[in-house]
């Protein structure tokens, strides 16, 4: 609930004092509730301090325990309270008023290094331990919470944010080629295959899962979590697999909600924020709390070029859900004056780094500041879902179910997807074929020579920092193939922390900004265990996909949204039509951006010229989501960090 730092020698001589001030110094642009600082010869902690949890109104961090001999700073909620109290054996009589820090401070002294295996929750923290003289921290599963560090030959510095540590002496401020070339090479929105690594060469970053040990000047690290496949549960019915569902979800949400301020909650039309609101609003109605919803909504001028099959303005959809779980108020916002381009320069300075999602850039910072200027604590979401509590991929199900000739299952669940999503057979089945025979479907492809991707990354470059051979190196080889199998995705998902990073750090540092923290209940630990542990029939059953959570949110959710199989929203449509008025700078600094001979050596210009080519000069809405227009857009974005950064 904080931004935390910590810098400790590492030649055994006093840190100067005017360290720890100047790292705390990079925090003040983000409100506190206080600002604590703590030294001890060679070491120093400090926090930028949030409240959120009721807890936590009493908490002042950094602190110290005489009697154990152990200082903590932290950045942390912990979700599973109950299950370390017991452990702990906690009087009953210290659980409600005991604040996460403390809770953090006595599983260090129960479980040492192996005390991250044990919590759940989005943390970051650091315990200083007198008597080992050992500087001991972790990271949450999914870098929900970001940690940064550098070492030179006098310290090794720690901090939330990069911006504090490149203000200490020694510390340069160099790009990190390596990082560059990850990041424009990558199609998708991940940014770097090296989750340590950072933009510059002399800051590094703790991976999600991991901690770090700093004893006698030497720094180790250690992977506490690794999510694998599980051994399949089995229950005896549908009712018993829909129940326990109910159970871990129920359990998520309710923890999530943990805050003395209002409780928001960003809602779509879909399942995954429509599941975690239904569940938000019942347990907060237990309470005497309202929830408050907020949800983005295209411009009124804007005309939906959507397909069928989807539904920018999502608003309708919205409302079923309000109505019918009721104890909401719901809130609805076109941010009409913003747009990707107008965003460009604040999300730098948030995220310290070039990003990608410039698609969705505009309302997402919107929902943060109306929740913020609502007194909401906690913002929840379930960014995760399509990967746990929705999972059930239907097409894929059926494609397995040819590749096991399990002819007469996939006969029936063929006929009733058909039917739920009233779609055409033939191009149906050819995707279904493709799906199951991946290898013949890229073969087909070849013969008939479909165009490649562009590349935004400039060929040269990518040659000499031999980034394509990284990426192999680290398991990345899904790039958007529709015909690959969903079911590695997801495992890889999981396994690899790259996935992981870049919905952690926009949260992250979004939640200082506006002292509230963004709580995914679909991403919560045990919920991700409990739905890898289900078997795959539960999930796609009588023609529905995603068929768990609409079994078990019945009398959760109504059917309009719950049995939805025919249309899904799509954020971020109207995108390109709120550009429309600045099209002819956005062109210019495209153009900038191609022929910029500072930056030629890095992007690749062939591309991108085409590209601008295929935009053409007369704004186009409906390519938004297009290749072309969107390594234009990541270039433009890219280049506006090197420049601030020159």
């Amino acid at each position: 609930m904080s931004a935390i730092s910590s810098i400790c020698s590492l030649n055994g001589q006093p840190l100067a004092v005017e360290y720890g001030p100047r790292v705390m110094d990079g925090f003040a642009k983000f409100p506190a509730d206080y600002v604590g600082m703590w030294q001890q010869n060679d070491v120093f902690l400090g926090c930028h301090g949030q409240w959120i949890t009721p807890e936590s109104l009493s908490e002042r961090l950094p602190s110290w325990d005489e009697a154990s001999g152990l200082a903590i700073t932290a950045d942390a909620i912990i979700d599973n309270r109950t299950e370390l109290f017991d452990l702990l054996h906690i009087p009953a009589s210290d659980r409600a008023a005991m604040t996460d820090s403390r809770l953090l401070l006595l599983a260090y002294e129960k479980w040492g290094n192996e005390s991250p295996e044990h919590l759940v929750g989005d943390f970051a923290f650091m315990i200083w331990d007198a008597r080992k003289r050992t500087l001991f921290g972790a990271r949450d599963f999914s870098g929900n919470r970001t940690l940064y560090y550098t070492t030179t030959g006098e310290f090794a510095a720690f901090s939330t944010t990069i911006a504090p540590l490149l203000s200490l002496p020694g510390v340069e401020r160099g790009l990190n080629e390596l990082w560059l070339s990850e990041f424009l090479a990558i199609p998708i929105t991940t940014e770097a295959v090296d989750v340590s690594s950072t933009v510059y060469k002399t800051i590094r970053q703790l991976p999600p899962a991991h901690s770090f040990t700093l004893r006698e000047g030497h720094l180790s690290f250690s992977r506490y979590c690794t999510i694998a496949p599980m051994e399949k549960i089995k229950l005896r019915s549908n009712g018993e697999y829909e129940e326990a569902f109910r159970d871990v979800f129920r359990k998520a949400v309710s923890s999530r909600i943990r805050t003395y301020r209002e409780v928001g909650a960003n809602l779509s039309g879909g399942l995954d924020s429509g599941s975690v609101v239904s569940f938000a609003a019942r347990e907060l109605r237990t309470q005497n709390k309202l929830l408050h919803t907020f949800s983005y909504v295209p411009v009124d001028s804007f005309a939906d070029w959507t397909p069928r099959s989807r539904v920018a303005n999502e608003k309708e959809h919205i409302q079923d859900t309000v109505q019918y779980v009721g104890n909401i108020h719901d809130q609805y916002f076109d941010f009409a004056e913003h747009n990707p381009l107008s965003e460009i320069d604040d999300w730098l300075d948030l995220m310290e780094t070039p990003y990608k999602f410039y698609e969705n850039s505009y309302w997402m910072k919107g929902i943060y500041k109306k929740a913020s200027e609502a007194g909401a604590g906690v913002l929840l979401t379930g960014s995760r879902g399509n990967w746990t509590i929705s999972w059930g991929p239907a097409q894929d199900y059926q494609a397995a179910l040819l590749r096991k000739f399990k002819l007469w299952t996939l006969y029936r669940e063929f006929n009733q997807y058909s039917v739920n999503i009233n779609a055409n057979r033939i191009r149906l089945r050819n995707t279904i074929g493709r799906k199951a025979f991946p290898a013949l479907a890229r073969l087909m492809s070849a013969y008939r020579n479909e165009p490649v991707l562009p590349e935004l990354i400039h060929p040269e470059f990518a040659r000499r920092t031999k980034v394509y051979e990284r990426l192999e190196e680290y398991g990345y080889d899904f790039w958007g193939d529709p015909s690959q199998n969903v079911y590695d995705v997801r495992r890889k998902h999981f396994e690899k922390l790259y996935s992981w990073t870049i919905t952690g750090t926009a949260g992250c540092k979004q939640s200082l900004s506006h002292s509230m923290w963004e709580r995914d209940a679909s991403n919560d630990l045990r919920v991700i265990r409990f739905c890898l542990s289900v078997p795959e029939n539960q999930y796609v059953q009588n023609g529905y996909g995603r068929s768990l959570i609409r079994r078990a949110t019945q009398g959760y959710l109504p059917d309009t949204i719950r049995l939805n199989q025919r249309v899904r929203g799509i954020q971020g449509a109207d995108g390109l039509h709120r550009m429309t008025p600045r099209w002819n700078e956005l062109l210019h600094e495209f153009r900038e951006t191609i022929d910029d001979p500072d930056i030629s050596e890095l992007l690749n210009r062939e591309s991108l010229g085409k590209a601008l080519a295929s935009v053409g000069n007369v704004p186009r809405p409906e390519i938004v989501f297009d290749t072309e227009f969107r390594i234009l857009m990541r270039a433009l974005i890219f280049r506006r960090f090197l420049k601030r950064n020159a």
